[in-house]
């Protein structure tokens, strides 16, 4: 890999933990800081993920463990409230890079797509509806809500991306590296009770 790709990712990756920020806008953002070519060839995803792995491993080992647990915890939370959805974590919660500035993402894979809405329209919860890039590159509708985590004491953004039920045996291939790109109710909760990250 060239210097400069890996000058992209250690730059980006120091965005993504300390901002928060998600892999693409901190990327571009470190292109424009580091003041090189808008056109400037970007580091993969895995790589940024690799930088993001490094970075916390030199300046967050003391804290990021807990974080990570405390996201986790609340995912798995989520999940269980939505089990009829057949829910799975995705992102940096389940790839273990998650700190107290992540997101969590959580795929729903619905019969009818309109039904997880209903369920939290239900159950009284506040969300904003929009349309997003879903993991197969096709446009799926998400819901983002915020959800307080006890453990953290402040709130976390919570996104439920639904799919069609049928998309759930695309959603399991393993990725690039060979891992599962994303893991069940029961697979979160081993990951809790492992201290896995």
């Amino acid at each position: 890999m060239d210097s400069v790709k890996l000058e992209i990712a250690h730059t980006a990756a120091r965005m993504v933990v300390e901002e928060g920020l998600e892999y693409g806008p901190a990327k571009r953002r470190a292109v424009k800081q580091l003041g090189m070519n808008a056109r400037t060839g970007l580091p993969d995803n895995d790589t940024v993920e690799e930088a993001v792995r490094e970075y916390i491993a030199l300046f967050c080992a003391d804290t990021q463990p807990a974080e990570l647990a405390a996201l986790r915890k609340l995912a798995l939370a989520w999940m269980e409230r939505l089990a009829q959805f057949r829910p799975y974590l995705g992102g940096a919660v389940w790839h273990g890079t998650a700190t107290r500035l992540s997101d969590i993402y959580i795929q729903l894979f619905c019969d009818d797509s309109k039904s997880a809405e209903l369920a939290l329209i239900e159950n009284k919860v506040g969300y904003e509806a929009r349309t997003v890039t879903g993991f197969n590159g096709e446009p799926v509708e998400a819901l983002s809500l915020s959800s307080i985590s006890r453990e953290l004491g402040e709130a976390i953004g919570v996104h439920l991306m639904v799919y069609d039920h049928d998309d759930v045996r695309g959603a399991l291939r393993p990725d690039a590296k060979g891992r599962t790109p994303r893991g069940d109710t029961a697979a979160v909760r081993a990951l809790l009770e492992n201290g896995a990250a």
